[in-house]
């Protein structure tokens, strides 16, 4: 019988290249995000924001936020939250570009904020839950240099539903 040691080559192999991306396997701590989960909505100026929010498993949680006025869309984003090296961080790929990380720098049982000082707009995200709705803000230097925060109040789609 030959010896098979390609599994175990593998397995090191996937934990080296692990390691040296820095992620790590998410704990069940980050599902204290969970208050995020559902899709919400938001409308003003003839548009239409959707953020959708899938609850934690095994430690991350993925969203899809969509913007659309006229019936045509006119951005989308897609994001998650999971342990970079031991950090919940935020991802962001806006529009199908690449990926952006804010890790998270604060928070509470209802609030949380995610930082990112190298980036350019925004550098800052935050979000909180108050009175069954989903506040968000973005922030960060504006084209002119000047601090500029982006506010975002959303409510659940189908609060019949529950979702």
């Amino acid at each position: 019988m030959r010896n098979r040691p390609c599994g175990f080559v593998m397995v090191c192999g996937a934990t080296l290249l692990a390691g040296t991306l820095g992620w790590q396997p998410a704990v069940a701590a980050d599902s204290d995000l969970d208050w995020l989960a559902g899709q919400w909505c938001s409308q003003g100026d003839g548009m239409q924001i959707e953020e959708s929010w899938l609850p934690a498993v095994g430690g991350s949680l993925h969203g899809l936020s969509r913007t659309t006025k006229g019936g045509q869309v006119r951005s989308f984003e897609f994001m998650w939250i999971a342990r970079i090296d031991g950090v919940p961080t935020f991802h962001a790929s806006p529009n199908g570009m690449s990926a952006t990380a804010f890790a998270r720098s604060d928070g509470g049982a209802d609030w949380v904020r995610f930082e990112n000082v190298a980036h350019d707009f925004p550098n800052r995200i935050d979000y909180r839950t108050r009175a069954g709705r989903l506040l968000a803000e973005i922030s960060g230097p504006g084209r002119d240099g000047k601090p500029m925060t982006i506010g975002f109040d959303y409510a659940r789609c189908n609060p019949a539903a529950g979702s």
